[in-house]
């Protein structure tokens, strides 16, 4: 952790709907004139898309057949908590993109489904950004969460994560059904010994609940709309929340527990707003008293 150059961590795994909550950070970044470096945690996968395909190959022949990008050997977790480590004590670090489709491709001169070369963050940023699937991983060899400020976990009941991702998938990646569904039990135990865990370590938690029925993820047409969905906001540290006001502010919504409060889903951005406005602008002030 750091007052110099702070770390907010994203974390949630594929379909989870981290990207959304990334553009909610942007919103408030423009507003409040917040120059921000954004780390992508694909750009920490180990293989490129051929090379990945190769490796379960491989692994499936060693006995393995739930190798996946979950898991710890098909990531850089050292180089994450290198960047992670060094960007707290210098605002510098290496990164790098993942390209995943035309617009990338575009923009970034290079191949989908490869990486673009490794170059030095931007200098004079005022925070660092991570959305990915470790942000907040803690094993015996590695400890990326205790250099995060803030950290957010995006954490979707299961049946819903599994629509979001066949939908995305499917329309956006050209895969079939079977495909994803062999690549969702694939990954099962890497996500039950190495994702789960994280949403301990989490500050926050947002999980998207669907209020229509989803019990057969694998047939279901459409993904539940905000206004078909509640979200339950869960904070690892409630003192100095003032959830009075949170709650006077999001229409129909309600405490559940101590530290946990509901909202309709459609108010998922306001709420996010909300909480995550007077913490980011928390952690900008403490850097620009310093330097």
């Amino acid at each position: 952790m750091s007052i110099k150059h702070p770390i907010i961590s994203v974390t949630g795994s594929s379909g989870a709907g981290t990207t959304s909550v990334r553009q909610t950070f942007e919103n408030i970044f423009r507003r409040e004139h917040v120059r921000p470096a954004f780390v992508q945690g694909d750009a920490f996968h180990r293989y490129d898309r051929c090379g990945m395909e190769k490796a379960m190959r491989e692994a499936a022949k060693r006995g393995n057949p739930n190798f996946s990008h979950f898991g710890l050997e098909a990531n850089l977790i050292e180089e994450l908590e290198t960047l992670f480590r060094t960007y707290s004590e210098s605002g510098k670090g290496l990164v790098r993109n993942y390209v995943h489709d035309d617009a990338e491709e575009r923009a970034l001169g290079t191949p989908i489904g490869s990486f673009t070369p490794w170059t030095e963050i931007e200098p004079d940023t005022d925070v660092l950004m991570y959305e990915g699937l470790h942000g907040a991983i803690v094993t015996g060899d590695f400890d990326v969460a205790r250099h995060a400020d803030l950290k957010i976990g995006v954490v979707p009941v299961i049946n819903l994560e599994w629509i979001q991702k066949i939908q995305r998938d499917r329309t956006e990646r050209g895969y079939t059904t079977e495909d994803v569904t062999q690549s969702i039990l694939r990954r099962m135990p890497d996500y039950v010994q190495y994702i789960c865990p994280q949403f301990t370590q989490t500050d926050i938690n947002f999980q998207r609940i669907p209020t229509v029925d989803t019990s057969n993820p694998f047939i279901a047409r459409w993904i539940p709309t905000p206004d078909e969905s509640m979200v339950i906001i869960r904070f690892k540290e409630p003192r100095g929340i003032d959830f009075a006001y949170l709650l006077s502010m999001i229409h129909d919504s309600f405490m559940s527990r101590a530290n946990s409060i509901v909202i309709p889903g459609s108010k998922l951005d306001l709420a996010m707003q909300l909480i995550l406005t007077p913490l980011i602008l928390q952690l900008v002030e403490r850097r620009r008293r310093v330097i």
